[in-house]
């Protein structure tokens, strides 16, 4: 029953690190962006120019986080354990 509690407590200890290394890494990306505009307004690039290029570049890493999510869900999950329980032979490595 201890060992079973004191996991629960660091679940959520880490759980909540998690969340905030996740805060931690969007307030960085945030940053990073804002430079960046103010590096393009410096050289004299307009409001919606900067803007729009911020944009762009958050729109291509949505994109490939997404692919990268597709690629995660193409397989479901205990694939293996589900093969085993139909009487299906393993696959072959590709």
């Amino acid at each position: 029953m201890l060992d079973g509690r004191r996991a629960a407590i660091r679940l959520a200890w880490l759980l909540g690190a998690m969340l905030v290394a996740a805060v931690l890494i969007v307030t960085t990306w945030l940053a990073l962006i804002a430079a960046g505009v103010i590096v393009l307004l410096g050289q004299g690039a307009s409001w919606a120019t900067a803007l729009a290029i911020a944009a762009v570049i958050n729109l291509v890493g949505a994109a490939a986080l997404g692919r990268w999510m597709l690629a995660l869900i193409k397989e479901p999950p205990f694939t293996a354990l589900l093969r085993q329980l139909r009487g299906q032979p393993p696959q072959k490595p590709q």
